[in-house]
C-alpha cells in the first residue's frame, strides 16, 4: 500500500512538472556562459568541466570565448549568455550606468591578479627600482591588468607615467609577440605565456603582481538580476560544482591538473600548463571558495580609484549575492 501511496503521488507531482524527492534524475539544464578568455588562470572552470562536476549537478555548461571584457558584457547584457566569467570591474562599469538590470557578482573563481613582470635580461637581484627609466611593454588602459600593475608600481614609489615609458597601446593577443619582437625591456603578461618565455630564454619572471596586489575579485562568475529571480537553483548547482574544482585544483598533483586541462589547450605542452597551474596555485591565485569577500571587493574599488577609473563606490550588498556561496560551503 505504501509503494501503491508513493507511486501515486509521484505520478500527480510529475503531472505537474515538480519531481523532487519522487525521482533522483533532475531535468538537464544548460547554462550559456561567456568566459572573457581562454586562460590556464580559470583552470577550476576547466577542471570542473572535464571532471564531470556540473554534469553531476545536471548542468550541461556551453562556453563560449568572447575574447574581451566589454564583448563578454554585451553577450550578457543582450542576452547572448546567461552567466559570464569577466573581471568584477566590469559589473561596476555597467552598474554605474543604471542597466535595465543590474548585474550581479556570486563567484569568484580567481583571487589576486595574475600577471608577471617579465625582464628581458635575467635579474640577479630584482629591485622594483630598476624599473625606472626602462621601457615597460603594459597593458591595456582601464583594464584591471594594467591598472593592478599601475597600483603596484606606485606602491613601491614608482610612478608608471614619469619614472619610464609605459607602451599601452598594444592590443592584449598581441603583447608578447610584440615583446618577442624587441619591443620592451620589461613586459607583464599572463601565463602560460610567462611560462613559455622563461623557457625559451625570451624573458625572465622578475615579480608577480598578484603576490604585489594582494586579495582582489580578479575574475567572477556573475549574471543579470532575473537569472537569480527566475532559476536561483541553477545558480545554486552551479556554484556547487564550481566549488568542487575549486578544492580538486589544490589536492591534485601537477600531473592531473595537466592532464585535465590539456583539452583546452591544444597548443601548449601538459608540462607547461601544469608549470602555469602550479605557480598561479603557490601563490594562491585560484580563489579556495566562491565566496567573494568584502575585503576584496573593497580593495578592488581602491585600485580602480587610483587609476582614475572609478566612476563611483559600488554597492558591496547590493552587487555581490553572497547567499549562493554561503550555502554551498556550508553543506
Amino acid at each position: 500500500m505504501k509503494k501503491s501511496i508513493k507511486g501515486l503521488l509521484c505520478a500527480m507531482l510529475a503531472a505537474g512538472s515538480v519531481l523532487a524527492g519522487c525521482s533522483s534524475q533532475q531535468e538537464n539544464t544548460t547554462v550559456e556562459l561567456a568566459e572573457v578568455t581562454r586562460s590556464i588562470f580559470y583552470a577550476p572552470l576547466y577542471a570542473a568541466m572535464e571532471k564531470g562536476f556540473f554534469e553531476e549537478e545536471n548542468i550541461n555548461i556551453e562556453l563560449t570565448t568572447t575574447w574581451g571584457g566589454d564583448k563578454t558584457m554585451t553577450a550578457l547584457l543582450s542576452d547572448g549568455a546567461d552567466a559570464a566569467l569577466v573581471g568584477a570591474e566590469t559589473s561596476i562599469y555597467v552598474n554605474s550606468q543604471d542597466p535595465a538590470e543590474p548585474i550581479i557578482n556570486f563567484a569568484m573563481l580567481t583571487r589576486t591578479d595574475g600577471t608577471f613582470l617579465m625582464a628581458r635580461e635575467e635579474p640577479e637581484n630584482f629591485q622594483w627600482d630598476d624599473l625606472k627609466d626602462s621601457v615597460f611593454l603594459g597593458q591595456r588602459k582601464g583594464g584591471m591588468p594594467q591598472m593592478t600593475g599601475e597600483y603596484v608600481l606606485k606602491q613601491h614609489n614608482i610612478d608608471p607615467h614619469e619614472d619610464l615609458e609605459l607602451i599601452q597601446n598594444v592590443d592584449f593577443a598581441n603583447i608578447a609577440n610584440s615583446f618577442a619582437s624587441g619591443t620592451g625591456d620589461y613586459v607583464q603578461l599572463f601565463e602560460p605565456q610567462a611560462t613559455k618565455f622563461e623557457q625559451e630564454g625570451i624573458a625572465h619572471i622578475a615579480a608577480s603582481f598578484g603576490k604585489e596586489s594582494g586579495p582582489i575579485p580578479y575574475t567572477v562568475f556573475m549574471a543579470k538580476q532575473s537569472f537569480f529571480e527566475n532559476d536561483k537553483d541553477t545558480a545554486l548547482r552551479f556554484t556547487r560544482a564550481l566549488y568542487r574544482a575549486q578544492q580538486w585544483i589544490y589536492d591534485a598533483s601537477p600531473e592531473e591538473i595537466g592532464t585535465v586541462l590539456a583539452p583546452y589547450f591544444d597548443d601548449t605542452p601538459t608540462s607547461t600548463i601544469a608549470d602555469a597551474a602550479v605557480r598561479y596555485r603557490s601563490q594562491r591565485s585560484y580563489a579556495e571558495t566562491p565566496l567573494l569577500p568584502e575585503e576584496a571587493w573593497n580593495n578592488l574599488q581602491n585600485i580602480m580609484e587610483e587609476a582614475g577609473q572609478l566612476p563611483e563606490r559600488s554597492d558591496y550588498d547590493k552587487y555581490v549575492d553572497t547567499t549562493i556561496a554561503e550555502k554551498v560551503m556550508e553543506e
